[in-house]
């Protein structure tokens, strides 16, 4: 009798995390399918901000002077 009881407590444990593996899965899934929706370049702060001057600049859309002026701002 001793040894079902303790096969009962693992089998229990065994299924929470199987469960608790699924819910990670799903909650996953959903954050990426919805998280990055942005066509902006990836990263934080002023690495976005200069990757976008950077860009317009190779576009033409400003001025050398209007990108330096703008990269000392940053």
């Amino acid at each position: 009798m001793m040894m079902w009881d303790g096969g009962m407590f693992l089998y229990m444990i065994f299924w929470v995390l199987i469960v608790g593996l699924i819910i990670y899965a799903v909650i996953s899934l959903i954050m990426n399918a919805f998280g990055k929706r942005n066509d902006r370049p990836e990263g934080k702060g002023e690495d976005a901000a200069l990757q976008i001057l950077k860009e317009r600049f190779a576009r033409g859309e400003i001025s050398e002077e209007e990108f330096e002026q703008k990269y000392k701002l940053l």
